[in-house]
């Protein structure tokens, strides 16, 4: 079958790559895609949130099943919109993703139906927010209600910051509409992971584990960013604490969503505090992380088309999926100055030494091809991910496969994974 994946990233880049293992994969397209995508899948200049268009390369290419890689499609509705006009693709409902397009709802959502969370509250109007800020205390959380690339999430240890914080979401438009409403939150203590599940809106199955790495710097310091590198498995997190993650947390958000006339079908990823009383949700999301999507896809051993085509058929019940025993780390590499401003068109050097490392594979997601070279077209440049027998020696391949490329300004974590062998 033609398949179409929608997105640019390094998240994307992954997918194509294990799209294109399939069996069953004939002409792959990835709108719009990158330097690296171009490799292995014809690259449509197609905005991902262009959704009409899309829609009309998707019928006029005969595309058997469409992929939606980032959020904000699947919030503006191209789920509906395939749908309705008989295409196949894999993602969840707008209605439904609205789980990660409003954290307002999502809380909503919580609340209602039990599932564990942080203690939080919604404002539309600004010194009400401050108000509540000065009376509650901190630390505590203030985040933008709708998508911000991962950035709209700010914790605050002092309350100049948490009022900073109020002012760049609401009064600044930092990030635009996703401002006009502001949840804040009590700030959990624990320790962070991802957990990601298939769904098809009655069964669920889990993936392994993964731990993303915001802030911007080692030791967790620095601004958050989309994320500077993942890994998995976790070990925090073993076989009695997956299954009370999905007894109390992915079980719990699917039959939710089902009882408000949605059911939920593709990936949900849950962002999860393990804290003293147990497992929480920070955050929901509407499908693969990135970068968490690349150390979990090369740990993938099945057919990701039989699995995607079993959740749209309504078919996972029936379906067996198998996973790599061994460890995966993906270490961003990024433009300098990111996740602040950044210089773009800067050429990157040694990608083709890497091509005969085993089990590594750099992801690119922002790259593009000028005049023959690769160079630099966003803050996020490359995601350089290793497979090992265990967490160090995916982390040593890894970084020994960064330590072959550069680029003018280049800067990385020199802690990914660091928290999974400690």
């Amino acid at each position: 079958m033609n398949v179409l994946v929608i997105g640019s990233g390094g998240r994307e880049h992954a997918l194509v790559w294990k799209v294109a293992q399939s069996r069953h994969a004939g002409r792959i397209s990835c709108a719009p895609g990158n330097a690296g995508i171009a490799k292995i899948a014809e690259c449509v200049p197609i905005s991902a949130d262009d959704i009409q268009s899309l829609y009309t390369f998707a019928k006029e290419k005969e595309i058997g099943l469409t992929i939606v890689g980032p959020e904000a499609p699947l919030v503006l509705g191209i789920v509906d919109l395939f749908r309705k006009e008989g295409l196949r693709i894999f993602g969840p409902l707008s209605y439904a993703a609205q789980l990660e397009g409003s954290k307002a709802f999502s809380k909503r959502i919580m609340l209602k139906y039990g599932i564990p969370t942080a203690e939080a509250r919604v404002f539309t109007d600004h010194e009400k927010a401050i108000n509540y800020i000065r009376e509650y205390g901190v630390p505590i959380v203030v985040k933008a209600d709708g998508l911000a690339a991962g950035k709209g999430v700010m914790v605050c240890a002092k309350e100049d910051e948490a009022i900073s914080a109020v002012n760049m979401i609401m009064s600044e438009r930092c990030f635009g509409d996703a401002g006009s409403q502001v949840v804040i939150e009590e700030c959990l203590e624990g320790e962070e992971a991802s957990f990601l599940v298939f769904s098809d809106g009655n069964t669920v199955i889990p993936m392994p584990p993964s731990q993303d790495h915001k802030r911007a710097l080692d030791n967790d310091e620095g601004p958050n960013t989309g994320g500077m590198g993942a890994y998995s498995p976790v070990p925090i997190i073993d076989t009695e604490m997956q299954d009370r993650i999905m007894k109390e947390v992915m079980l719990p958000a699917v039959n939710a969503l089902k009882a408000e006339g949605c059911p939920y079908e593709g990936i949900l990823y849950a962002g999860i505090m393990l804290t003293p009383e147990g497992p929480k949700v920070l955050e929901f999301n509407c499908r693969f992380g990135d970068p968490e999507a690349q150390p979990i896809l090369m740990r993938l051993q099945s057919d990701i088309l039989d699995i995607m085509n079993a959740v749209v058929d309504k078919k996972l019940d029936s379906t067996d999926i198998e996973w790599s025993n061994k460890s995966s780390v993906c270490v961003v590499v990024a433009a300098g100055g990111y996740p602040g401003k950044y210089s773009t068109g800067q050429v990157i050097n040694g990608l083709d030494s890497l091509e005969d490392m085993k089990d590594l594979i750099v992801f690119h997601a922002g790259t593009k091809s000028v005049g023959g070279k690769i160079v630099t077209a966003g803050g996020r440049v490359l995601g350089v991910t290793a497979v090992g027998n265990d967490i160090n020696e995916a982390i040593d391949r890894a970084y020994e496969g960064i330590g072959r490329i550069n680029f003018d300004g280049m800067q990385f974590r020199r802690d990914i994974g660091r928290r999974g062998v400690k």
